[in-house]
């Protein structure tokens, strides 16, 4: 049995103001468990995405998520959960103006080859990305930069916490 207080987990940097990776603390090895407080405007994950051969379920606990999908948006109330099978396209976003807080389980822990689609500028389409850290300078905090596999062009940043604007 592994018990934790998730306030005492540490903040990851992601789209999201709050982002708490709960796999390693709770010594899960076949799960993937991950605690999330997006504010208006934040989304789950940095590009609309594929996990090969992992499923994904995202249960909502306050506001409503809403989820680009291979079918259209679908929205996700409090009390609901959604389930993504492993090989389908999904991105969540909070597109309301009442924070979102959900808990995302994925199975098996390891997800294999992840397809991350982003608009590229430079292409005019979207095209995959690859996800680098790159370490603050002087006045630069930490971040995490999406980069255009077919040309290069960095397509989004974040960094930790609430940022300001519109999440790219």
């Amino acid at each position: 049995m592994k018990k934790i207080r998730i306030d005492d987990v540490e903040n990851s940097l992601q789209p999201a103001a709050v982002m708490r990776q709960l796999t390693e603390p709770l010594e899960a090895t076949d799960l993937a468990i991950n605690y999330y407080e997006l504010e208006p405007g934040d989304s789950f994950s940095f590009a609309y995405h594929r996990h090969e051969v992992q499923e994904e379920l995202f249960y909502v606990q306050a506001g409503t998520a809403t989820f680009e999908t291979e079918d259209g948006d679908v929205d996700v109330g409090a009390g609901e959960i959604i389930r993504f099978p492993p090989g389908e396209f999904q991105r969540g976003w909070n597109r309301g103006e009442e924070p979102v807080v959900a808990l995302a389980l994925g199975a098996p822990l390891e997800y294999g080859h992840q397809v991350k689609l982003r608009d590229c500028p430079s292409c005019e389409t979207q095209t995959d990305s690859t996800l680098e850290r790159r370490a603050g300078g002087d006045a630069d905090e930490d971040s995490i930069v999406a980069v255009c596999v077919d040309c290069g062009t960095v397509t989004g940043r974040w960094t930790k916490g609430p940022m300001p604007g519109d999440v790219p």
